[in-house]
């Protein structure tokens, strides 16, 4: 029977000034959702998968697309038509082709594919606050060749101090097919990294600070997918037990480990949860568990 993976990542907090949406005059507006009464920070699933794409290029995974920096406007550029047997990005992340010429020239190719990795936006933990820095950005004077301005600008950037909680799931009926390149993408989330980092001036990583997930052949995680509230803990693995969900089929790691008292770990390890201090190790151990499952 096929299994599927659902995890939930908790990020650590920092000052993040991190996706920003446009500005308003010299403002930069950090883009945001409302929960009940309050506005919380958000991340998209598409900044992430973005990070995602060029940490697997650096891993030595190939790819179709690049990102274009010198451009006048946001740019990428494709090797060739999209491949998800030749590409781990057009394998994990999906592609729509719309140029009708370009389909016609590759008949018997797919011109789009949904992404292997399911993902929401991540969330802010704590409610933004209205916080905001102010810096000026000096004039370009003297013998400058070149002058964005003719004086110097103060800008206000908006900023949260805050982590981030977001889910993503694998189902395994599509990764069975390429392994290694799962089991590179799941490397990858371990060490998360340079999403939406204000134009590679903010430095906030997404990795996990704690980790829930559950490997099962229910077609639904079950739980609150964004069950860490502002401490850090998460409320769901109180259902954990024999009346509701199934222990033996949750993996729990890093700090909502470690500081776990010794009447819990004994609880939950009594219900053949796996416990892991470090996240990174705990990713290891589920991709393996994830596709020897597939492999079967």
């Amino acid at each position: 029977m096929n299994k599927n993976l659902f995890v939930t990542v908790l990020t650590y907090p920092a000052p993040s000034s991190n996706y920003r949406g446009e500005s308003e005059e010299n403002r930069t507006v950090l883009q945001k959702i409302a929960k009940g009464k309050q506005e919380y920070t958000i991340i998209s699933p598409e900044s992430i998968r973005n990070a995602l794409r060029e940490m697997l290029i650096k891993a030595g995974q190939p790819s179709n697309r690049k990102r274009l920096h010198n451009e006048t406007q946001l740019a990428v550029e494709f090797k060739e038509f999209p491949n998800a047997e030749k590409y781990a990005d057009d394998f994990l992340f999906g592609f729509m082709v719309a140029d009708n010429e370009a389909i016609k020239k590759n008949k018997g190719m797919p011109a789009k594919r949904d992404s292997v990795l399911r993902m929401n936006m991540a969330v802010a933990l704590t409610p933004y606050r209205f916080d905001a820095t102010f810096h000026q950005s000096p004039l370009n004077a003297g013998d400058s060749t070149w002058k964005n301005s003719s004086t110097s600008a103060l800008l206000h950037r908006e900023v949260a101090h805050t982590a981030y909680q977001y889910p993503f799931a694998l189902a395994g009926s599509d990764c069975k097919a390429k392994p290694d390149w799962i089991k590179a993408l799941l490397a990858a989330i371990a060490q998360l990294s340079d999403v939406a980092g204000g134009h590679a001036r903010s430095y906030y990583e997404m990795a996990p600070k704690s980790v829930v997930a559950r490997l099962t052949p229910s077609l639904i995680a079950g739980y609150n997918t964004y069950g860490f509230n502002e401490q850090g803990q998460f409320k769901d693995l109180d259902r954990l037990n024999d009346d509701d969900l199934p222990g033996d089929e949750f993996w729990v790691g890093g700090e909502i480990v470690r500081e776990m008292d010794e009447a819990e770990k004994t609880r939950l390890t009594d219900k053949k949860v796996k416990l892991y201090e470090n996240p990174q190790k705990m990713f290891a151990a589920i991709a393996d568990a994830f596709l020897k499952s597939e492999a079967k």
